[in-house]
């Protein structure tokens, strides 16, 4: 796979505090020149994004970055962001309930997630950085059990971001019809090349065309 194929594997991300409109829609320019899977930007700036580049998949976040709204604020943001143009859906798990094993909620969030989607994409942030691998398996089945499309390994703003020996971990424990997104501390060729070969169907990086075009 070429530098050209892996960008199309990539989320181009722009998700920092102070995210600007012309900083988000520069971001959205260079996905959608270089036929990148997707821009992911905040959910304030998906109907600018939509309104610049009609045919550009736009991808938000929703409970980001800490998970912990409830779950009718998540649906609620998924149906506002999809009315705006979004077309796929990064949502973080509750980690509490996590830690509480609250594993039924969870999947019953993930099942009404993916009902407001509309039919469009839903990728679960599970933040591996603070999960046992118990937990890392319990949630590959919560995932799976949801419908949700993705399985994502981090958000970028906790303590450690995605490592090889999760994608393995999830490689095994997840249904058939979950595909895997690694991100969080992606930015470099050889991490992308690694990433994709271990099996990931998407990269989010922010720093992916450097990386991969110089």
């Amino acid at each position: 796979m070429d530098s050209r194929e892996m960008l199309q594997r990539v989320d181009h991300t722009i998700l920092k505090a102070t995210a600007t409109k012309e900083e988000v829609l520069a971001i959205c320019k260079e996905a959608y020149e270089n036929s990148m899977a997707s821009a992911c930007i905040p959910p304030s700036f998906v109907k600018a994004a939509r309104e610049a580049y009609a045919d550009l998949a736009v991808c938000t976040v929703i409970g980001f970055p800490l998970g912990y709204s409830a779950s009718s604020a998540k649906v609620a943001e998924i149906a506002e962001a999809e009315r705006s143009g979004a077309t796929e859906f990064d949502v973080v798990v509750n980690l509490g309930h996590v830690k509480d094993k609250r594993f039924s909620e969870i999947t019953e969030e993930i099942k009404a997630c993916k009902e407001a989607c509309a039919g469009k994409v839903l990728k679960v942030i599970v933040e591996t950085c603070y999960l046992t691998e118990e937990e890392k398996v319990e949630l590959c089945k919560c995932v799976t059990e949801g419908g949700a499309d993705y399985i994502k390994t981090s958000t970028g703003f906790g303590t450690g971001g995605a490592e090889l020996r999760d994608i393995e971990l999830f490689k095994a424990n997840i249904g058939p019809n979950v595909k895997i997104k690694a991100s969080g501390g992606i930015r470099t060729k050889e991490q992308i090349e690694a990433f994709i070969g271990a099996g990931c169907d998407r990269i989010g990086a922010s720093s992916a065309l450097k990386a991969l075009l110089g």
